[in-house]
Formats: C-alpha cells, structure tokens, sequence
C-alpha cells in the first residue's frame, strides 16, 4: 500500500538508487526473473530504491521485491500516469508530480545512482537523459544497465558504433557501464561511490 505525498522532504541520496524499467513484463519470464532478484540484492545490500510507481510490470517487481526483503521504497509518477500504471497497487512512499519532466528530476535529484533494466521508450529516455547529463556535467552519478542474457546488446552495439562514428568519445561513452547481472551491477555502483567525484559545473 502507498503513502502519497505532495511534496518531497529532504531525503539523503547516498543509500537511494533509481532503477529505470518498464510496466510490462516482457516476452521472456526471465526478465521479471531478474527484476525480483535485482530488487532482492538491492535491498539485502542495505540500499533503497527509487522508481517510477509503476505497481505492475518489471517496475512492480522490482518494489515489491525490495519490500519483501526489507528495504525503502520511494515512488515518483505523474497525476495522469497513477491510474494507468496502477500505482495504487505500488509499494512505499509515493510522490504525485504534475508533468514527466517533474518525474524524472526529482527521480535524479533523490538518487544517488541507476540502474537500467529491461524496459521500452520510457526506459531508454531515462537512460540516455542521465547519461547526457553526466556528458555535461550536470551530474556526476554512475550508471549501469544490468545486461542479462544479453537483453541490451543491440543499444551497448550502437553505443561502440557512436565512438567510431565520431559522435562519443570513448570516455563519454564509459559513463554508461554494464553488468551481467543484479550483483555485478550493483557492485559497479557501489564501486562508484568509493572514488573521488569532481563537482558539477
């Protein structure tokens, strides 16, 4: 059951990740598979999660997974959204925004990191902001797309063809990592956490 709330009190980011997935389940049960592990080690790891309030799909795996397992749970979904996606039926504290932008900023203002499982347009959007957000120094937050059976080869292929095009360099292009699997992904980001950070223009 969720709490709503209005506005967003001041929530430490260091212990909060925010997974971008999408309210589907997939052709493959693997991928809700994943999404209950992910959402499971996330939590035994003494991490929260921060997402879109989705209560069904990959999305609703993954919450009530973290909740299973003890976890926070922190939702963000846009007024004409929280019907659609049924977040009445997502788990922990749930913030009502008025617009998608809305969303997917206070999304990256209360995380300290992402990680990207599988999903379709939204899920992609949220990636690729993050990622030109870091490319310009908005943020410095790390981000790992968890790559099982090998769901995201096609966009980590066209991420390499974007280098030799000319088009990223190749340290632009590490700031999108890859895990094979919940733990590899999240000891990424963990890792992330334990090297200096330069400031954000």
């Amino acid at each position: 059951m969720s709490s709503v709330m209005e506005m967003p009190p001041e929530i430490a980011q260091s212990k909060k990740i925010a997974v971008f997935c999408g309210a589907r389940d997939g052709a493959r049960p693997g991928h809700l598979l994943l999404a209950r592990e992910f959402g499971t080690a996330l939590a035994r790891r003494g991490l929260d999660l921060v997402y879109g309030a989705g209560g069904v799909g990959v999305m609703g795996a993954v919450a009530h997974s973290v909740i299973d397992a003890g976890g926070g749970v922190t939702g963000v979904v846009p007024r004409f959204l929280h019907e659609r996606e049924c977040a009445d039926n997502a788990p922990g504290a749930l913030f009502l925004v008025r617009s998608m932008h809305e969303r997917k900023a206070l999304m990256y203002r209360l995380s300290a990191g992402f990680a990207v499982l599988p999903g379709g347009f939204g899920t992609l959007d949220e990636l690729l902001e993050v990622a030109t957000w870091n490319q310009l120094s908005l943020m410095r937050k790390p981000i790992v797309v968890v790559n099982h059976q090998g769901f995201f080869d096609p966009l980590l292929g066209m991420l390499d063809h974007l280098v030799r095009e000319g088009f990223l360099k190749e340290a632009e292009r590490s700031l999108i990592q890859e895990g094979r699997d919940a733990e590899d992904a999240l000891d990424l980001l963990t890792a992330a956490h334990t090297q200096p950070v330069p400031a954000a223009v």
